[in-house]
Formats: structure tokens, C-alpha cells, sequence
């Protein structure tokens, strides 16, 4: 049973990964590859509506998506976005990247191969992962604005489309955790953390919130 301060403080971190950009145009996006097709389709209707150009989806396989996409995330996110109309010439594939820093490192180079003079990028992901993409980003392109997007759902919405409460906040807890040590690491650059965040953080993991939590002696 999760409990009432439970739910609030998951909604509480929920709503600190975002980043509430408004969509505007941009050179490219780059749809990161995950297990959730919401993030093909986000890019799609970006293209649809005239914001990009050209899209660019990243990603091999994970644990969690290897049964679901055996031809890998980037190739599932194309393949998606041609049935929702997206040309295949506005899409290049990305297909080896394994986690958010490879997913912008490739990205960027097969941009470069392909000579397309990047400003800005649509960084589209699953909603909680906004500020991990962005913050990653920024540490490894430098120079490129970027507008981060997703799939316009509240949370109790997400929670029900993957039908798992505790993965969820989870999750949450575990993507909160690698904003507060990647910085140190290297990874991305520092977020300031607001007090009621980390209070919020902090009482879920005493709940057991800890699924997706990087081991303590891992993080030296």
C-alpha cells in the first residue's frame, strides 16, 4: 500500500524532472531511445507540425526493452514514425548508444557525418526523464540550445499507462538520484535541487523507494 505522503512526494519529484519548455522550432530532434513509444510519437507530431526538420532516434537495447524491440529502441522509434507519416528521408537512425550520454554523443556525430549545421535540438523523452536529458546535454554538446519535450501526461496518467506504482516512483527516485551525483562524476552538469525535492526524495527512499537506486559503492 502506498501511502498518501508517498504519493505526494512521487508527484512532488514528478513534477521537478520536467522542465516546462514551450516547443518552438529547432534544427533537429532527437528522440531517446527507451521502452516507451510515446517518445516516437512526440517526435513525429513535432515534425508534423512543422517544428523540425528532421529527426534523429537513439538507441540500442536495454534489459527492459530487448523482448519488446529486438531490433533495437531507435529502429522501433522509426518504425513507428513511418506509420505515423514521417518520410523516411526526415529520419536517421542512431542504433548504438546504451544509455543518455551515448544517446547525444552518437546523436551528434551521425548529425555531423550527415552535415546538418545544428542550433538547437527538440530533445524529446519520457516525461520523467527531461531534466536527466537536459542536463546531460548541455555537459556534452555545448553551444546547442535545447527544448526539451515529451508526451503531454500528468502523472497519475503515467502511472496507469505502465501499470506499475512502486516501478514508477521508483524510477522517479532513481533518475532524482543520478541528477544529484552524475554532476561529480562528470556526466552532466549540476541542477540546483530545491529543499521540499530532496526532503520529497528522502522520505521515499526510507519508504523503500530504492529499486533504481545506484549502489553506495558504485558512486566513488
Amino acid at each position: 500500500m502506498i501511502s498518501v505522503q508517498a504519493w505526494e512526494d512521487a508527484r512532488l519529484v514528478w513534477d521537478y524532472h520536467q522542465m516546462h519548455h514551450v516547443p518552438k522550432p529547432c534544427s533537429v530532434a532527437i528522440g531517446l531511445g527507451s521502452h516507451d513509444l510515446s517518445v516516437a510519437t512526440t517526435a513525429a507530431e513535432a515534425f508534423e507540425a512543422g517544428l523540425v526538420p528532421l529527426i534523429v532516434f537513439t538507441g540500442a537495447n536495454s534489459p527492459t526493452t530487448r523482448a519488446r524491440f529486438p531490433g533495437g529502441e531507435a529502429v522501433a522509434y522509426r518504425e513507428h514514425a513511418l506509420k505515423l507519416g514521417v518520410p523516411d528521408a526526415a529520419i536517421l537512425v542512431e542504433p548504438t548508444a546504451t544509455n543518455t550520454g551515448q544517446n547525444i554523443t552518437c546523436s551528434r556525430k551521425i548529425l555531423e557525418t550527415a552535415g546538418v549545421d545544428v542550433s538547437s535540438v527538440l530533445l524529446v523523452s519520457k516525461p520523467y526523464e527531461q531534466r536527466r536529458a537536459y542536463a546531460t546535454a548541455h555537459k556534452l554538446w555545448p553551444g546547442v540550445e535545447f527544448v526539451c519535450a515529451s508526451a503531454p501526461m500528468e502523472f497519475p496518467e503515467y502511472v496507469d499507462s505502465i501499470g506499475d506504482d512502486r516501478l514508477v516512483i521508483d524510477m522517479l527516485v532513481g533518475a532524482l538520484q543520478r541528477l544529484v551525483i552524475y554532476p561529480q562524476q562528470g556526466f552532466m552538469i549540476k541542477q540546483d535541487v530545491p529543499e521540499n525535492v530532496v526532503a520529497a526524495y528522502e522520505r521515499l527512499c526510507r519508504d523503500g523507494f530504492t529499486g533504481r537506486l545506484i549502489p553506495t559503492d558504485t558512486r566513488h
